[in-house]
């Protein structure tokens, strides 16, 4: 099971009661574990002081979905009476909302659970959309709603003797492509069981493929495996760098990912050309750091293309990569060749030794004038040179851009000297070492391996590294295209085998989660 992100809470909401209902709050944050959140959800657990927030977080939504704006609309059915309870309709609203909130429907002990607490409630206070309130509240903090759960039933014709429910294969599926709960149509596929069936398998996929909602999972997944969750912290020296500000943050995430789903959605374009494209989208809060014009009026976004000849091209000289992987006053080769490394490569950069001496490199009076300088000075420490060999050729191919990605061609004086080489691969310039990144054949090597862990929410088991490099031999004969390989994955049975838990502890894990829920609500 895994415990739903902030965005797959937001959008299951959003596309139940609607985007006008508000969700203010954040959640307790999930921890990343092997490169990605998605694993991380896999082990994450509540706390008491989590689960106040979820409650919260409950609480308003069920007020916004029975408010007097909203009821009409959303409350499927009108009470007979509204000065108390009304079974029928209680019944038909969570049946109705169950359905889409659990991803199944609600087992007969669930509907009692919610009909009867909702009319015990609008008999107490007079009012059958209070009980409503209370009802739908219990709904959104259990586990059923807050976990993606893979539930089984008996399987003559697997190993284990177990598959998933249709129901269950439905989450997985909708929570890879949409990011979300799945619609109705794929509902009504697990309920007459076409899902088990490989035809019904096909469909199901080729029409989420072609939905608008798969720029939504495509996002997420380039959301998780880029890190950018970095950006609620970014903090940059507006003395310094006067043209950032918070806008040019949230603009730079977004021109990342606009870039990314254009790119291998909307174009079905080879993934590694995302390191060298020259098309992205602007606005007007970018147009100032990059120092070019933005038309829009509104303040929108509009495509722009990069010109032959510019210096930029590729993701990784776009400002969200080049400020993320920064320090807040300066730029980091770095933190920018170990993020290529780890986040592109798949490549582990070991951490700095705890006694490092960085007097050399942060030493004003130093006469190093350049980031080469000062980190050949730095690498000159036995403890540092090993790490430093595998980040630093790489990060500094990008320090003709400052700590938030403008341009420059010198730092204190001294022109800069941005050549270097990728794995024996040798670059001039940022533009070359966007090539050389998409000539590397780590580079879809590492997006198969991630895609998949994120799908299936855990690292690739030992012996499913034949079918990841099957993965990687298709993703190659299709042209890199990243909707075939999402297609691939979707429609395999690798992603739906269920994982036995790995110990005692691990199994009981489900059980114990529900039991310290209960006991939060006092029941």
């Amino acid at each position: 099971m895994r415990r739903l992100t902030v965005e797959q809470y937001q959008n299951v909401i959003h596309d139940v009661f609607g985007e006008h209902i508000e969700i203010a709050s954040r959640f307790d944050p999930l921890v990343r574990t092997d490169g990605l959140f998605a694993v991380g959800a896999s082990n994450a657990l509540i706390t008491p002081s989590g689960f106040e927030k979820f409650y919260n977080v409950a609480r308003s939504v069920a007020s916004q979905v029975v408010n007097d704006d909203n009821r009409l609309t959303l409350v499927p059915c009108t009470p007979v009476d509204a000065s108390g309870a009304d079974e029928v309709c209680s019944r038909q609203f969570f049946a109705e909302a169950g359905r889409y909130l659990y991803r199944r429907p609600l087992t007969e002990s669930e509907m009692e659970t919610a009909v009867s607490s909702a009319n015990q409630v609008a008999d107490q206070f007079g009012d059958f959309y209070t009980g409503i309130e209370f009802g739908l509240t219990g709904l959104l903090i259990t586990p059923s709603f807050l976990y993606i759960i893979d539930e089984t039933e008996p399987d003559s014709s697997s190993p284990s003797g177990l598959r998933l429910t249709s129901y269950a294969k439905a989450a997985r599926l909708s929570f890879l492509l949409w990011n979300s709960a799945p619609d109705e149509m794929l509902l009504k596929a697990a309920e007459s069981g076409d899902l088990h069936t490989e035809k019904g398998l096909e469909r199901q996929v080729e029409r989420m493929m072609e939905s608008h909602f798969l720029t939504r999972g495509v996002s997420a997944f380039f959301e998780d495996f880029l890190d950018l969750e970095k950006f609620e912290t970014l903090e940059k020296d507006t003395i310094i760098y006067p043209a950032y500000t918070i806008k040019t943050a949230e603009s730079a995430k977004e021109q990342l990912l606009h870039t990314i789903v254009d790119h291998t959605v909307n174009r079905d374009a080879p993934y590694p050309e995302i390191f060298t494209t020259r098309h992205t989208f602007l606005d007007a809060h970018l147009g100032r750091v990059y120092q070019l014009p933005v038309t829009r009026p509104d303040g929108g976004w509009e495509p722009y293309e990069f010109a032959e000849d510019d210096v930029r091209a590729g993701i990784l000289s776009q400002i969200g990569f080049l400020a993320l992987y920064s320090h807040p006053g300066r730029s980091s080769a770095t933190l920018r060749g170990k993020a290529v490394r780890e986040l592109l490569l798949c490549q582990k950069v070991p951490d700095p030794p705890g006694d490092v001496d960085f007097s050399l490199f942060n030493d004003p009076n130093a006469p190093s004038r350049t980031a080469r300088d000062r980190l050949t000075a730095h690498s000159t420490v036995p403890s540092c040179a090993g790490c430093h060999k595998l980040t630093d050729p790489i990060g500094l191919g990008f320090e003709q851009f400052d700590g938030i990605g403008q341009f420059r061609v010198a730092e204190q004086g001294a022109i800069i000297d941005v050549s270097g080489d990728l794995d024996g691969d040798e670059f001039t310039d940022a533009k070359s070492l966007a090539q050389a990144m998409h000539d590397s054949p780590s580079v879809p090597a590492c997006l198969t391996n991630q895609l998949y862990s994120y799908a299936v929410g855990r690292a690739p088991a030992r012996d499913e590294r034949e079918f990841v490099r099957y993965l990687e031999t298709g993703f190659a004969e299709s042209g890199y295209s990243l909707q075939n390989l999402l297609s691939d994955i979707a429609t395999s049975d690798a992603f739906y085998v269920i994982s036995q838990p790995k110990n005692k502890a691990e199994g009981e894990r489900s059980a114990s989660l529900d039991v310290s829920i209960k006991q939060e609500r006092g029941s």
